[in-house]
């Protein structure tokens, strides 16, 4: 009688273990609840997706056998990030504490390494990068006064604009024109795409001028119109291509719809503005007549929020890559990088989300 009993309890402990193995587990990702902005029961508009701080985050992890053959692979960090672009399925991250040196991130082959050029190709402080259509790099250097351009292998081809530049604190090309923010002498310095000579820089006005800039940060260049913030006077301020100016958005001040210490920007296709405060650690969002439509982040008590946040790139190119981690209910119709300089999520990553139709 004992003995039946042992084997049928043996039988009950085998049938459960053998239904508990096989019976699907959720993954963590898939059990957390997502965090979106703005809270309900307000409609979602942006979606936290994740964040990307160091190599483990990207390069597939090792196996014991690869370990054992080549050795445990060294865990890159981001140190402290400013400026950063993504084009192709390519990060690319200006680290200010890197020595020299950009963070290059390949979603498509899971790669994450430094790119530090040496000679007359070097670096001192990257600050801000851009990648072109032709996939050269121009990486804007602080501390040597100057534009490096490298092309798409990465290899060395110029520089330009020591001469006319004092800290030339962004970089951005379109057309036949780059254009380059010069915190320095207050103004943006416009050069031939082709030749990298000098054109014309803008404004031409006085301070106490409504179009004057006292500390521009950022630029971005639209279809129409030129975007600068300008932290020194707490607002954005916009040019057409001559450089004349046309008006501003938000204001010095602490309350919404206003800036403490504006410094990243950028503007998606339908015109709306996207504006880092890193005072504020959080995004503002306007439309194309400069009305707040809502903003996201906050303060870093957690995944989502913001610390010290510098550089924003709304992105429509790489969504295959991180649909995986946009909430079931939502369709995922473009990304938004946040650099951050400090905090364990160094570059967040946001989904522009619209609830799925039924």
């Amino acid at each position: 009688m004992k003995f039946h009993r042992y084997i049928s309890f043996c039988i009950f402990v085998l049938s459960f273990l053998l239904f508990t193995s096989c019976s699907p587990r959720l993954k963590p990702s898939e059990t957390k609840q997502a965090i979106v902005f703005p809270l309900p029961p307000d409609n979602p508009k942006i979606q936290y997706l994740t964040s990307i701080s160091t190599s483990a985050d990207i390069v597939k992890k090792q196996s014991a056998f690869e370990k054992s053959v080549v050795g445990e692979k060294q865990v890159l960090p981001i140190l402290k990030p400013y400026g950063m672009y993504v084009k192709n399925g390519k990060l690319y991250v200006c680290d200010v504490s890197l020595g020299g040196a950009l963070e290059v991130i390949d979603f498509e082959a899971k790669s994450f390494e430094y790119f530090a050029p040496k000679g007359e190709a070097q670096l001192k402080l990257p600050l801000s990068c851009f990648v072109d259509n032709n996939d050269n790099l121009y990486v804007a250097d602080i501390t040597f006064h100057k534009i490096n351009v490298y092309d798409a292998n990465r290899k060395y081809v110029t520089t330009f604009g020591k001469k006319e530049n004092v800290k030339p604190t962004d970089v951005f090309v379109k057309g036949n024109k780059i254009w380059v923010v010069d915190s320095g002498n207050n103004r943006v310095n416009v050069y031939d795409k082709k030749t990298h000579k000098f054109k014309f820089y803008f404004p031409k006005l006085e301070k106490g001028d409504e179009g004057f800039l006292y500390k521009p940060t950022s630029i971005f260049v639209s279809k129409d119109k030129i975007y600068v913030s300008d932290m020194g006077n707490g607002n954005v301020k916009t040019y057409d291509y001559k450089g004349v100016f046309l008006a501003s958005i938000g204001k010095y001040g602490k309350n919404i719809g206003e800036f403490v210490r504006p410094k990243g920007i950028s503007v998606d296709k339908e015109s709306n503005l996207y504006v880092v405060d890193a005072s504020f650690e959080n995004v503002q969002i306007f439309n194309k007549e400069g009305k707040l439509l809502m903003f996201f982040g906050g303060h870093y008590k957690g995944e989502g929020d913001m610390w010290l946040p510098t550089k924003i790139m709304v992105d429509y190119d790489n969504l295959k890559y991180f649909k995986k981690y946009v909430d079931k209910k939502f369709d995922l119709k473009y990304l938004i990088f946040v650099a951050n300089q400090y905090g364990p999520s160094k570059i967040s990553v946001y989904g522009r989300i619209e609830l799925l139709k039924n």
